[in-house]
């Protein structure tokens, strides 16, 4: 049976398990759009392509499955690239669907063209570098072998975004409808890591190292939430008294404000865990942790100075890439960890007396929390004062919200220091390129997946003026989202690092905000104003965080600046 090439691409998304598409319709993608009609596939139309692109990110982070979206040749497809960015950073499965002028056109100067003829721009030269995989597809006859390639990179270990760029006159061809029938789409998927046995050298390296250990600490990263590990590595922390402190993507992994949660490692962050590892700790694991700019305090020598240092992750590119390893063991964390605790108890180290130095990890934690509180530090001290309702906001969430809500973070500053996540709740700060107006779009994108979540979007009145028209994406689709906006009338990152660096001398950091009550009002949502502790009881007990759509706007002194240091 003949179908026409747009038939087929839709068919392709339902084979491939998307459900929703995020996009905006153009003359060039009109043949595709006309097959979503009556396909299973939802569209979704946003506001602006960028807005589609953070969208299937937030979708394929909740969901870890293929997510699409979709734009038009030129403009369309340029507006989409930092998104693309983001997931391809993030290594998102996102399946991008373009159109493009009609071959016979090429190099002509044709309206939108991109195809690189005829000193048209290159759309494929412009994504080569944010994807894993791009094809502008020219003719018909290699189709399958195009669409088995997308596959592969869409479910490939590390996965990334693909590009399909489709010419509008290729779009309206008739092809075989069995080229779907010759995908590879179960040979795609991702095959598990070699198992480690119990007792390879290298697990059982690791093993002496614990055993040699007094204050061995673990460092979780966004790999133990790849490999569902979050149980095992809860057990091991658990019953050998390791205390566990998290990157800022790995936030969750464990419960925060546990007995052996140190919180969250990073530049950003109240210092807690830094200081115990560089005081106390005698041996490091690393589990999934890439130790980057952020978490590694722009890779203070400090942290690892006179430290054993052990390294488990599934990317072999991770291993050795920061710092070189005592033992370093390429595999699937969740099955590492659970050949480690098989090994040690055959060992008899998780009965009876645990630790090289029975207890002495949570002894000197405990001593250490003390001394961190008693009395506490000037700084730290007036740096809570000055934000005391930032702090209030995220002890209110956490109280609030303690399991299954979404939490997309742009700003991330507080939430690292404040915001303690429970190992039911699920914490997205604003990782990848770091690109401001991605919160907004992205926690609307995944809550077309988890359609019961409360989600909550959280950034500063700078990134919100980025993307805040998305927020007419979930009015017209019924999405419930929570918008928190930190209201200090200013790029609050550039003014501080003018304060700190740069003499006080301020340029381009300050603005003027709309009125958001008006703004809300406009948007048909609710609005509420949050300036002091009251108006936080207020919302979290009488506002519907669950199911309206809010736009919360948190008051901030634009010269109470956080006291960490920026890279120079």
């Amino acid at each position: 049976m003949k179908i026409t090439v747009s038939e087929l691409i839709v068919q392709y998304l339902e084979r491939l398990g998307v459900e929703v598409i995020f996009g905006m319709p153009g003359a060039h993608v009109l043949p595709i759009y006309d097959q979503l009609r009556d396909s299973k596939v939802s569209s979704v139309l946003v506001k602006h392509e960028q807005g589609a692109a953070f969208m299937a990110g937030g979708y394929a982070r909740v969901s870890h499955r293929v997510s699409a979206c979709i734009a038009t040749a030129g403009p369309g497809a340029t507006n989409l690239v930092t998104g693309i960015a983001n997931a391809y950073a993030e290594r998102l499965p996102v399946l991008i669907i373009t159109g493009e002028t009609s071959t016979y056109i090429f190099g002509k100067g044709g309206l939108q063209e991109s195809s690189g003829e005829g000193g048209a721009i290159d759309q494929g030269v412009l994504f080569s570098s944010i994807t894993r995989y791009h094809k502008l597809i020219e003719r018909t006859d290699y189709l399958g072998q195009v669409l088995n390639q997308a596959t592969r990179a869409l479910f490939a270990r590390e996965p990334g975004p693909v590009l399909l760029s489709i010419p509008y006159n290729v779009q309206k061809e008739m092809v075989d409808a069995d080229v779907l029938d010759h995908l590879h789409i179960h040979a795609a998927l991702p095959q598990p890591a070699a198992p480690v046995a119990a007792h390879s050298g290298s697990l059982a390296e690791l093993a002496g190292l614990i055993d040699a250990a007094n204050y061995p600490v673990i460092v979780a990263g966004y790999g133990c939430i790849k490999a569902g590990a979050r149980e095992v590595v809860a057990s091991l922390s658990e019953t050998l008294r390791i205390p566990v402190a998290s990157s800022l993507k790995a936030k969750g992994v464990v419960s925060e404000g546990g007995a052996l949660s140190l919180g969250c490692l990073g530049v950003t962050s109240n210092g807690q865990a830094y200081r115990y590892i560089v005081e106390h700790a005698d041996l490091v694991i690393f589990l999934g942790a890439g130790f980057n700019e952020r978490t590694s305090y722009l890779w203070d020598k400090k942290l690892l100075a006179g430290k054993k240092v052990a390294q488990v992750d599934r990317d072999a590119g991770q291993l050795g890439k920061v710092f070189k390893a005592d033992v370093a063991i390429h595999g699937d964390i969740r099955e590492v960890l659970t050949a480690l605790m098989s090994l040690l108890s055959e060992k008899g180290r998780l009965s009876g007396n645990p630790a090289g130095n029975p207890g002495g990890s949570l002894d000197r934690l405990d001593d250490h929390r003390e001394n961190e509180s008693l009395p506490l530090a000037e700084g730290v001290a007036e740096e809570r004062a000055r934000f005391r309702l930032m702090e209030a906001f995220f002890s209110g969430l956490a109280r609030h919200f303690p399991r299954d809500a979404l939490v997309f973070d742009d700003n991330i500053v507080f939430a690292q220091s404040f915001f303690d996540v429970s190992d039911a709740n699920h914490y997205f700060p604003n990782s990848g390129i770091s690109s401001l107006g991605h919160a907004i779009p992205a926690a609307i994108g995944a809550r077309f997946f988890s359609r019961q979540a409360p989600i909550f979007a959280i950034l500063g009145d700078g990134g919100f003026q980025m993307c805040c028209m998305e927020i007419m994406t979930a009015v017209n689709y019924a999405i419930p989202l929570n918008v928190v906006v930190i209201n200090n009338a200013s790029m609050g990152l550039i003014r501080k690092n003018q304060f700190q660096l740069y003499g006080e001398r301020y340029i381009d950091c300050d603005f003027v905000n709309p009125d958001f009550a008006l703004l809300a009002q406009s948007f048909g949502i609710r609005h509420h104003r949050v300036a002091s502790e009251a108006d936080l009881d207020a919302l979290f007990s009488c506002a519907d965080l669950a199911g309206a759509i809010n736009l919360i706007e948190i008051l901030l002194d634009k010269n109470a600046f956080p006291s960490y240091l920026s890279a120079r």
